[in-house]
């Protein structure tokens, strides 16, 4: 009979010293919530036309085949794709105005600059 433990190999994973959440003095809480929002939340709606088309199309199948259950399941789904890509478009649309004021800003900027120098 074989013993599955083995103590002269090294554990992959922390020992039980190490478990205090702490690294090089810092104090980090977790009573905030910070630790756990996701690094990047767009990450997985990237492609949401894609998925609207799928889902669609998943719930026109189901429907064909008279489930309508799964085929409302589907167009939920979609559903929640065609309102991230209309929070994208509206996103877009108000970063692309505020860089276009920015831009005319810097411009105006720019021709005082040479209006003062040239007076001056």
């Amino acid at each position: 009979m074989r013993s599955f433990r083995n103590n002269n190999k090294r554990s992959r994973y922390r020992s039980n010293g190490e478990r205090n959440f702490k690294r090089n003095g810092e104090n980090q809480s977790f009573s905030n919530g910070v630790n756990f929002q996701r690094k990047s939340p767009g990450r997985n709606n990237q492609n949401a036309p894609k998925l609207i088309e799928k889902y669609v199309d998943l719930a026109r199948e189901a429907l064909s085949n008279g489930d309508k259950i799964l085929s409302e399941n589907y167009f939920q789904h979609a559903d929640h794709f065609i309102r991230i890509q209309a929070e994208k478009e509206k996103n877009r649309i108000v970063q692309g105005d505020v860089n276009k004021i920015s831009n005319e800003n810097k411009i105006e900027a720019q021709e005082s600059q040479e209006k003062k120098s040239i007076s001056n």
